[in-house]
């Protein structure tokens, strides 16, 4: 059987599985990237658990290559340059590193582009020709489909949505020193950092007054929502107000027929997108009201970063 091997690098999360030609993934794993903050390591630890997967299927398999999603991922030269989620400084060429250890067909992109490819190949966004996928993680990542075509950039670098800022120069630094940036505000590590903001802004009773920053997980302010704890639900508000504005001013730029939106930051579930959908619709110039659509993955939720990496390689055998 032919499969590929999908790789979606995250800044908490490694992910690997494998990926038929119908966008199903037979198996996967995962493991912690900050565990490996030597790269040579990791890398080792990559080609162990591709090769482990392949090893442990019961039938035997052809794998066709490797797609990598990865943030600040440069599609031109296989390397990822400054990630702001990421131990490894610098650029890192991943790719030629790899293909020492696995000599099969390889590419990279970065991780929300490869996203928005696998929805165009196996998701929800089969043909649509303009649409915008958001990853909402560690980080804010975009990936932008226009007339039909990915765009990808002059370098590779297209989609860095995550750090155009919000605040006119006045707000929080995201990772890579944005002042007022988006993925600082609405990320699973923003919405964690809004929680200290409301609880400083506000005197309501709330569960986090006694918990530390670090102690902090996105599915307990999830929990305290559903609990109706009002910081909590003051915090999503303020993120989806964000997210709305920032998805508003996205669309005035090329128009996406839909917004598909994926990642922990979404699986709060109704906490953040009922707000969502009608501060998006606030700030929609009138031209666009009613034309742009909220959606969200058509991939499996916790592998669908894996099938938009192996989308790398299935588009080159379709």
């Amino acid at each position: 059987m032919d499969i590929v091997a999908g790789i979606d690098i995250g800044g908490t999360k490694t992910k690997v599985g494998l990926v038929t030609k119908e966008g199903k993934c037979l198996k996967s794993t995962w493991f912690r990237t900050r565990e490996y903050p030597d790269f040579e390591k990791y890398l080792d630890k990559l080609y162990a658990t591709v090769k482990s997967l392949v090893n442990d299927y019961p039938e035997d398999l052809n794998v066709l290559g490797i797609g990598i999603g990865a943030p600040n991922a440069s599609s031109r030269h296989g390397t990822i340059e400054n990630a702001s989620n990421l131990l490894w400084k610098g650029t890192v060429p991943i790719l030629a590193k790899l293909q020492e250890r696995i000599s099969v067909p390889m590419k990279l992109m970065n991780d929300a582009s490869a996203a928005a490819l696998g929805e165009m190949l196996f998701g929800n966004a089969k043909g649509m020709k303009d649409f915008i996928v958001v990853t909402l993680g560690t980080g804010f990542g975009a990936g932008i489909v226009a007339n039909g075509q990915l765009i990808d950039g002059y370098d590779g670098f297209a989609g860095e949505l995550g750090h155009v800022d919000m605040t006119l120069g006045d707000g929080r630094l995201t990772g890579l020193g944005v002042r007022g940036g988006l993925e600082a505000y609405v990320s699973a590590t923003g919405l964690k950092r809004t929680i200290l903001f409301m609880m400083s802004k506000y005197m309501d009773e709330s569960r986090f007054r006694s918990i530390a920053f670090n102690d902090l997980h996105g599915e307990d302010i999830t929990k305290a929502a559903e609990e109706g704890d009002p910081i909590a639900l003051k915090a999503f508000d303020y993120t989806a107000d964000i997210l709305g504005q920032a998805l508003a001013n996205f669309t005035a730029f090329s128009q996406p027929e839909a917004f598909f939106l994926l990642g922990g930051l979404i699986g709060s579930g109704k906490w953040i997108t009922e707000p969502l959908k009608k501060y998006f619709n606030d700030y929609l110039l009138e031209v666009y009201k009613g034309k742009v659509k909220l959606m969200y993955s058509g991939m499996k939720g916790k592998t669908a970063a894996i099938c938009g990496a192996a989308a790398l390689i299935w588009e080159d055998h379709q």
